[in-house]
Parts: C-alpha cells; structure tokens; sequence
C-alpha cells in the first residue's frame, strides 16, 4: 500500500501563492488515481482536485478553477497543488489522496497540511 506526507502549507496572504507537495512512498505514485482534498473549520471534507485516471486528465472544484493547478512528477513520486491568487476562504487543512484505479474511493489519506489565508 502506499503512504502519502503533504508538506508545503502555512501563513499566506490573499492574492498570494502557496504550493503544496504530497510525496507518496511504499508504492509508485503512478499506480494510483490521485486527488487533493480540504477541510476547513466546522466544514466537511470538500473535493479540490483530482487526475482523473491514471493519465493525465485533470478536474477542479468550481471554487478554485483557473487559481489552482494540480500536477506530479512520476520520477519523484511527488503530486503538486499550485495554489495562486488563494483567498480567505482557501483556509483549511489540505490532504492528498489516492485510491486504486478499479476504486471509486479514495482510500489511502495523507495527515494534512495547514493553510491560512489571511485578509
């Protein structure tokens, strides 16, 4: 199975950048459908980004389309979520996940990483 570590979150401001890395190790990142999930305070897990398949086909939640950018590099087994022109409302720990292509959940979780937007 694999194991995913997010690194990257912190304090920024809006209209300012952040880039976020989930480094997966145990199996190759490729193996997987990966995605990018956040849970802000008193809300529920929401969807950010997503491959969707084993391609390189992308998907994004309306609320960070055309801000957000989520890419990987095979070679370092590493996903990447390119956050630009994040605002307050970004605010939430943000996760990296990864199911298996025949899956329709998302089953293997990073431990999340903080991001704060402030205003």
């Amino acid at each position: 199975q694999v194991q995913l570590v997010e690194s990257g979150g912190g304090l920024v401001q809006a209209g300012g950048s952040l880039r976020l890395s989930c480094v997966a190790s145990g199996r190759t990142l490729s193996d997987y459908v990966m995605g990018w999930f956040r849970q802000a305070p008193g809300k529920e897990r929401e969807f950010v980004a997503t491959f969707t398949g084993s391609g390189g086909s992308t998907h994004y939640a309306d609320s960070v389309k055309g801000r957000f950018t989520i890419s990987r590099d095979n070679a370092k087994n590493t996903m990447y979520l390119q956050m630009n022109i994040v605002k307050p409302e970004d605010t939430a720990v943000y996760y990296c996940a990864a199911r298996e292509v025949t899956d329709a959940q998302f089953f293997y979780w990073g431990q999340g990483t903080q991001v704060t937007v402030s205003s």
